[in-house]
């Protein structure tokens, strides 16, 4: 690998456990809202079928295939319709309190602050993201992932999304190198890897359920497995 300056990270899925944070927000919101009075049948299947639906909701918006309101409201709009529940005010409260909720959350995969306490000595550290702007930097905070990072690059921000290079290419500029000397850490496939290899930075992917990784792209299972890479 060659001399490597500066180390990006995704957020949500790499650094910021989403999933588990998500889970204890909507458990949060089910006792608020009263979900089981109003015709959610079990908590653990309805996180089920939002966790498909946000994860689609999700891809559609990086495609530029939906707005941000759409995703905000949607996601729980059709999640309550999987069960019979067509209620626009209660998506909206929905959608509105999880916002509130869930970025206070501070979850993080295993190994993350060791790993960027080992790597902030050696390497500019930046986040690449296209979570919203309103609850990204209160996640960064709240966890104690500000301390490692110089620069949070929100998709929102730069006009960017990844995998657009744009928002790359930003975050090499505000870093102060190059395209061959920045390598990119993520779990998606599409936006950080693929996007990183558009921008011409070496990616590494995360990928903790050890799916089968596609021929010749490094993979990690564990943030720790970034010790042996730099």
């Amino acid at each position: 690998m060659k001399k490597i300056k500066a180390v990006f990270f995704d957020l949500d899925h790499t650094l910021w456990d989403f999933d588990r944070n998500s889970e204890e927000a909507i458990q949060e919101l089910a006792e608020n809202l009263k979900l089981k009075e109003k015709g959610v049948p079990g908590l653990d299947e309805f996180i089920s079928v939002y966790r498909k639906i946000n994860h689609e909701m999700w891809d559609a918006y990086h495609r530029h295939a939906i707005s941000k309101e759409e995703l905000r409201t949607g996601r729980f709009s059709r999640s309550l319709a999987t069960f019979g529940i067509h209620d626009a005010d209660l998506s909206e409260q929905m959608a509105t309190e999880y916002i509130a909720i869930s970025p206070h959350k501070t979850n993080l995969f295993p190994g993350a602050l060791d790993v960027l306490e080992y790597l902030k000595e050696k390497y500019r550290l930046h986040i690449i993201t296209n979570g919203f702007r309103e609850v990204q930097y209160i996640k960064i905070k709240k966890s104690g992932l500000h301390q490692f990072f110089e620069g949070i690059h929100i998709s929102e921000e730069i006009g960017f999304k990844k995998p657009e290079p744009e928002i790359f290419h930003h975050a090499v500029l505000k870093a102060e190198t190059v395209t061959e000397h920045c390598i990119m850490i993520g779990d998606n496939l599409e936006t950080d890897i693929q996007g990183a290899l558009n921008a011409g930075i070496q990616p590494v992917w995360f990928n903790p359920q050890k799916l089968s990784s596609p021929s010749g792209l490094k993979s990690i299972s564990h943030l720790e497995e970034i010790k042996n890479i730099l």
